[in-house]
């Protein structure tokens, strides 16, 4: 039999937010097995076996257990100790071994949560493991919940009629349709489960102090000041009341439902109390508890042991170590965190990775009137996640502009499809931290280990708007919550002040923006208001304005409140940003359509440069994933089965092996011969064609500085031999010379593999200044059209490629192909952990790759089915 599939197993959200386990079931579940079949109705069970079940016999049970993990499997969802749902395959390798009849049963309870599309997605991806591709199923014809369930996964079902049954046959590979139903699913599933989390309608506080300095203290105080509008539990045993409420000496003795349960007892009571609040029927927990995995090993495996419980009775989990969360909506006043200062009710939604920063964030943002939607502090990102967040938010209408503060990431794949579509209806602004150091000398394998390379073209690549600093973050997020994205780049600047203006003109030309007439517009010292919203009015109408920047200083003996009026007054019917640095009293108002204004001009440039880039980005095409001529997966994947069996070590690639490799993808290396001898090189020259190269295999010596391992156009091939090998040995090769121009370019592409990003394509001008300075730009697997056309454009030496000092302009059509190809490979072998092509020259006579290493390894896991982040 098959060993165990431990990998099967899953936690997974369902449609309504709550979690359920997923894993393979075997002979040990008979017990649990016979028990469901116990709870469901008549009815159930008539629609799983065709006809009225009084008994449920051991041949029954033994669908679901006599199990192989191969031909014969049993997937079995799990919540709060209980088998609720389970599906099976059957292969029948007689008639067809390629397929497989599926079939499902739920509890009653539990039908339409979801169910049954969960079992059929992770019975589909198990089923293509095993080699199998097409599912059969026989349903009856009047169970037509079930039969959405096939018809609405996305396949191609096919259905056939007879005597009150319904044969369906479809294959089971993924298409288009399929993936798109599950990303769906899941979005809605992720976004309901934050809902449920941040619009409880009672919470608990287990471990209410009534002590001050208590976190237990802190926390219920915050709840009661910010006047929460459902009841309020404190649970502490040893006490009758906490700060005037009556309180419970455990969360079973609370009368009325509790939703979301708030943990601040010490770190080895926490299990105790998941396990009575899983008996409660909670939903949620926000533990604030420290000492799990920000306390070493021990901590983490005490983390590992709390989500496993929560997510097995279905909890979500915020935190632990975390500040915890806020919502501002007037129908909710949450504040379950132990900030005492929250901002108020606004737009921005706000995730932060660290607790007691938060508190400090969240004053911060206060002061500024920057007013929130809702605000989550993760702490040690357990179980709900940044990710999670940004499905609640690409819904919420309370939410226009989303704030990231993050530390680490915990799935950036997922980041990067999540944000690059939030961030086409929302702006996102991330400040991610580390970028010079980490917290832990080993953060462990949860942790992603990412090159500030890869984070920088995660962000690029996905719309996100990176600041270096929360106080840029806090600047982009105030003028992106209150005005519009600029449309262009041409900026007009206006005010009373000559110093100032020219302070602002100096800061948009250093961010590369245009400034409307080269200079600002100085209207004296003294102008009225009415002056000031007059040449504010006239120049958000002129064409080919896109931002509006307003200095002003007061006169002596005026407060400037005339003029800020004025000012809000004259921009409420503008259509481009308006931003300002007033120095005077302001109206104090953030609300959407007022004038954010910036201690100084640079800061307020500094906001406006990403809002434009931001707003360039918005309007690029999206962009796809063209099908590219001349590209044969099936005989590269046939190729690599045969140069590594699942078992055997990582190795390079010979380049032999790496040339028929990339042969299957359209990517020629110019022609070459292995040779061992002064005659063989002759002859391999003569068979080549004159001039040729000879080559050292030892990579290093090929990138020398001093070209030590090659020899370029050698004429007296054996001369050239002798002198080679003298130095390399023997063995060499013997390759066909490309035909240069003075205008070429030698660059660099290459694919390297990260077990959590995924593959990022790079991209760079070869040349020893571009590698000390690593110039090297970098986009994620799969690449679109448009993402390979930015790849190429990226690096800072590119304009190469234009014709620098007189040289031809070099085409970038054929670079493009080429990261799309290599972009496709990466995508359908996964098994490449590593590839460069160095150097491929581009030039008039088009494209010639001269050298090229790759590594092939285990293929990163890489899950195509819904789950929330394995525990490690």
């Amino acid at each position: 039999m098959t060993a165990y599939p431990h990998h099967w197993e899953a936690d997974v959200l369902l449609s309504d937010g709550g979690v359920v386990q997923v894993r393979p079931s075997g002979p040990g579940d008979a017990d649990a097995v016979r028990a469901m079949h116990g709870r469901l109705s008549a009815r159930t069970l008539y629609f799983r076996y065709f006809s009225p079940v009084s008994t449920v016999s051991e041949q029954k049970i033994a669908i679901f257990t006599d199990v192989d993990f191969d031909s014969r499997v049993g997937l079995v969802a799990v919540l709060g100790g209980e088998m609720v749902a389970a599906g099976t395959y059957h292969r029948d390798p007689v008639k067809d071994s390629d397929a497989a009849e599926v079939a499902f049963l739920v509890e009653d309870s539990q039908q339409g949560r979801g169910l049954g599309s969960i079992l059929l997605e992770h019975l589909a991806a198990a089923a293509q493991e095993r080699g199998i591709r097409r599912f059969t199923a026989a349903v009856l014809a009047e169970n037509t919940e079930m039969l959405r369930v096939f018809v609405e996964a996305g396949y191609a079902v096919q259905r056939n009629y007879d005597s009150g049954l319904v044969d369906l046959a479809f294959d089971i590979g993924p298409t288009d349709q399929s993936r798109a139903v599950m990303t769906a699913r899941e979005h809605r599933a992720e976004a309901r489960s934050i809902a449920r989390l941040l619009s409880p309608r009672s919470i608990a506080v287990i471990g209410a102090a009534r002590e001050p300095t208590k976190l237990g203290h802190l926390v219920l105080e915050n709840l009661l000041r910010g006047n929460f509008s459902g009841p309020v539990y404190p649970v502490n045993p040893a006490a009758v009341s906490v700060q005037g409420v009556r309180a419970f000496a455990c969360i079973a003795d609370i009368p009325d439902p509790v939703d979301v349960a708030v943990v601040v007892v010490p770190a080895g009571s926490v299990a105790e109390v998941v396990e009575a609040c899983r008996a409660k029927g909670v939903y949620g927990l926000v533990v604030m508890t420290s000492g799990f995995a920000d306390d070493g090993p021990d901590g983490g495996e005490a983390q590992r042991r709390l989500v496993a419980l929560a997510r097995g009775a279905g909890m979500r989990v915020l935190g632990p170590n975390c500040l915890g969360m806020v919502n501002t909506d007037p129908a909710m006043r949450l504040n379950a965190s132990l900030a005492p200062v929250v901002p108020p009710p606004g737009r921005v939604g706000f995730f932060c990775q660290s607790g007691m920063l938060g508190v400090a964030i969240l004053a911060d943002a206060a002061n500024r009137g920057l007013g929130l939607s809702t605000f989550v502090s993760a702490g040690n990102r357990a179980d709900v996640s940044g990710n999670d967040l940004l499905q609640f938010w690409h819904g919420d209408d309370r939410t226009e502009v989303v704030l990231l503060y993050l530390e680490s990431f915990g799935n950036p794949r997922k980041f990067a499809r999540l944000a690059r579509v939030l961030a086409r209806r929302k702006p996102v602004i991330a400040v991610k931290s580390g970028r010079h150091a980490t917290l832990t000398a080993d953060p462990g394998p949860e942790v992603a280990r990412m090159s500030q390379a890869a984070v920088a073209s995660l962000f690029a690549q996905s719309g996100v708007i990176r600041t270096e600093t929360l106080t840029a973050a806090f600047d982009v997020a105030q003028l992106l919550s209150t005005q519009p994205v600029p449309v262009g780049d041409c900026v007009a600047v206006i005010g009373n002040s000559t110093a100032l203006g020219m302070l602002a003109v100096d800061a948009c030309l250093d961010a590369g923006l245009r400034v409307a007439d080269d200079r600002p517009q100085d209207l004296g010292m003294g102008v009225s208001p009415e002056d000031l919203a007059a040449a504010v009015r006239a120049a958000a109408r002129r064409p080919g304005i896109h931002a509006l920047v307003v200095v002003y200083v007061p006169v002596a003996a005026t407060t400037g409140l005339a003029h800020a009026a004025a000012l809000r007054s004259a921009t409420s019917e503008a259509t481009v940003p308006v931003l300002s640095t007033f120095l005077a009293a302001a109206d104090g108002s953030a609300a959407r359509g007022s004038v954010p204004s910036f201690r100084t001009p640079e800061r307020a440039v500094a906001a406006l440069n990403h809002a434009v880039r931001y707003g360039a980005w918005l309007t690029r095409p999206v962009g796809s994933v063209p099908d590219l001529p001349g590209i044969d997966t099936d005989a590269a994947r046939t190729l690599l089965a045969g140069l590594r069996g699942p078992a055997d070590p990582a190795r390079a690639l010979t380049d032999a092996e790496l040339t028929e490799l990339l042969g299957c993808y359209g990517i020629p290396l110019l022609p070459y011969r292995v040779i061992g001898s002064a005659a063989e090189a002759v002859a391999a020259a003569t068979e080549i064609g004159y001039p040729v190269a000879l080559k050292s295999f030892d990579e290093s010596l090929r990138h020398r500085m001093d070209h030590s391992g090659v020899r370029l156009n050698a004429e007296q091939v054996m001369a050239a031999y002798d002198d080679l090998s003298s130095i390399a040995g023997p063995w060499l090769d013997v390759q066909a010379m490309a035909a240069r121009d003075r205008s070429d370019v030698s660059t660099v592409f290459g694919l390297s593999a990260d077990p959590s990003f995924g593959v990022l394509v790079s991209f760079g001008i070869g040349g020893v200044a571009t590698e000390l300075l690593d110039d090297r730009a970098y986009r994620a697997v799969p690449l679109t059209d448009v993402d390979a056309a930015d790849l190429v454009a990226a690096p800072r030496a590119a304009p190469l490629l234009n014709g620098y000092r007189g040289t031809r302009l070099v085409a970038r059509e054929p670079l493009i192909d080429l990261a799309l190809r290599l972009s496709a490979l990466a995508d359908d072998l996964p098994e490449v952990s590593a590839l460069e092509l160095r150097p491929v020259l581009v030039g008039p006579a088009g494209t010639a790759i001269t050298s090229s290493t790759a590594r092939i390894g285990p293929a990163v896991q890489q899950h195509v089915t819904r789950r929330l982040h394995r525990l490690h």
